[in-house]
């Protein structure tokens, strides 16, 4: 196992080289996305109508952060089990994502279209929300207020802990 510090922009071109047991320090630009956004963004691609961020290169962070406190950029900021977003996710793939952060097993559909992308699925600990908060400089909300703490916020990480759970050549250590 090795250890990676990366930037969000160079999961695209890295993923490759990631392989399952992995261990990567995240930094830069990730979005929150759960179900009910995950639902509107696959709506909207059915219809043609534009995303609240360019998927290409991307990295969603199955999250739902809680309001921050004062003075903090974000509260608790933990992962979803990424299972409820496997419907969708194969094409999300399709169209660039590069990452997705989230915790538990994915769908095989999901498993083959990472290797069909050359994506990466990453795993963080669940049940350290407070902790996970601590990696995260910056959050802003740029879709879907409406949906509260399962509004899309682009998040700026750094240093975010976490464990290459899926790589694009079909390691996956929840197969182990």
């Amino acid at each position: 196992m090795a250890v990676y510090e990366l930037d969000c922009a160079q999961l695209k071109d890295t993923a490759r080289s990631l392989r399952a047991g992995d261990r990567v320090l995240l930094s830069g630009t990730a979005y929150t996305a759960r179900d009910a956004a995950h639902k509107r963004m696959a709506q909207a691609l059915e219809q043609g109508e534009p995303l609240p961020f360019a998927l290409e290169g991307a990295v969603i962070y199955y999250a739902g952060p809680t309001p921050s406190p004062a003075g903090l950029p974000i509260g608790s900021c933990g992962p979803t089990t990424s299972g409820r977003m496997d419907v969708y996710t194969p094409a999300l793939l399709d169209y660039g994502l590069a990452a997705m952060i989230g915790k538990g097993e994915r769908s095989r559909a999901v498993c083959e279209a990472i290797c069909r992308n050359q994506a990466v699925y990453l795993c963080a600990v669940g049940g350290a929300g407070a902790l996970a908060a601590k990696c995260v400089d910056d959050c802003e909300v740029i879709a879907y207020e409406d949906l509260g703490c399962e509004s899309v916020k682009r998040l700026h990480l750094t240093r975010f802990p976490l464990t290459v759970a899926i790589d694009c050549v079909g390691g996956n250590l929840f197969d182990r």
